[in-house]
């Protein structure tokens, strides 16, 4: 994939508890630091910029991946694949966007999670169609929405509003039900081998917030952070904003030295205006985001 790849990351096959507990050594990014390292990687190829930008967001692909438990799947694997989508979205982030790469990166671990999960079930038992598919991923949530917690077949009136939900028919609804209720792995289960520890998968549980809607409905999200991105622009001064766009948002950006000499300030003072004015575009979009029930970008 990349050189990066190479370098040493923790993998979770020596034992899940100690994985975990090992990811979490990694020290999370701020803003302006991510934001240097991804520009170190795509202007430089910089891999160790890129190595770091990886670990410090394993938690977050661990995290993911501990949704998706319950397909019969080994829970390492999962993690393994997670860590697959990371490294591509690590490899194609444009720090120029505006965005955090936890936020564009969750779609990479999740689409590449999916896609193992689906490599490994037979498409003859999912079904070939979207709703079946989005079915699959979705039910388990759909039945915890409306308290539908009993072992075996559902009553008949949660079968029917699920299948009303989620565009699909009864049958489908009784069958998937069927086929996934036998792989259900306790809350309470201990994650990792016998004597690392009494770590819960409760523990370790996705936010209510995370969605694991399929690609379509990432691509929905994107649009309505673009729009929320064009509102929050508002909050900038003309300055603000057209030194953030053109240093971030635009596809060629322009260099410190170039915009000092048109302001006719220091490349300090320039650089200075752009985090002041990215830090209160995050800001207003969280705002934003908050007042319309989104979950806040990363």
């Amino acid at each position: 994939m990349s050189n990066y790849a190479n370098l040493p990351v923790p993998t979770p096959e020596g034992g899940l508890n100690r994985y975990l507990q090992e990811i979490r050594k990694f020290p999370l990014l701020e803003p302006e630091e991510e934001y240097m390292l991804a520009k170190r990687w795509v202007e430089d190829q910089d891999t160790e910029a890129a190595h770091k930008m990886v670990t410090s967001h394993l938690r977050l692909a661990a995290k993911i991946a501990m949704g998706y438990r319950g397909y019969g799947l080994p829970q390492a694997e999962v993690i393994s694949e997670a860590n697959v989508g990371l490294m591509q979205a690590v490899k194609r982030f444009d720090p120029e966007r505006g965005f955090r790469l936890a936020t564009y990166a969750m779609w990479w671990i999740r689409a590449s999670i999916q896609e193992y999960i689906l490599r490994s079930w037979s498409l003859v038992k999912l079904g070939t169609t979207s709703a079946q598919k989005k079915l699959f991923f979705n039910l388990r949530k759909a039945k915890a929405r409306i308290g539908a917690l009993e072992d075996g077949d559902m009553r008949p009136e949660n079968v029917k509003r699920i299948a009303h939900d989620l565009g699909v028919t009864e049958t489908e609804v009784i069958s998937m039900n069927r086929r996934l209720s036998g792989g259900d792995a306790s809350l309470n289960a201990t994650v990792g081998q016998e004597g690392e520890g009494t770590m819960q998968w409760q523990d370790w549980l996705e936010d209510e917030s995370a969605d694991q809607a399929s690609d379509y409905e990432a691509r929905d999200e994107l649009e309505a952070r673009r729009e929320l991105l064009a509102v929050a622009m508002k909050v900038l001064n003309d300055r603000e904003r057209d030194i953030l766009t053109q240093r971030r948002l635009s596809d060629e950006t322009i260099t410190l030295e170039d915009l000092s000499s048109q302001y006719d300030v220091s490349r300090e003072r320039i650089r200075q205006i752009e985090v002041r004015a990215f830090e209160k575009l995050q800001e207003r979009m969280r705002e934003l985001a908050a007042e319309r029930g989104m979950a806040p970008a990363a």
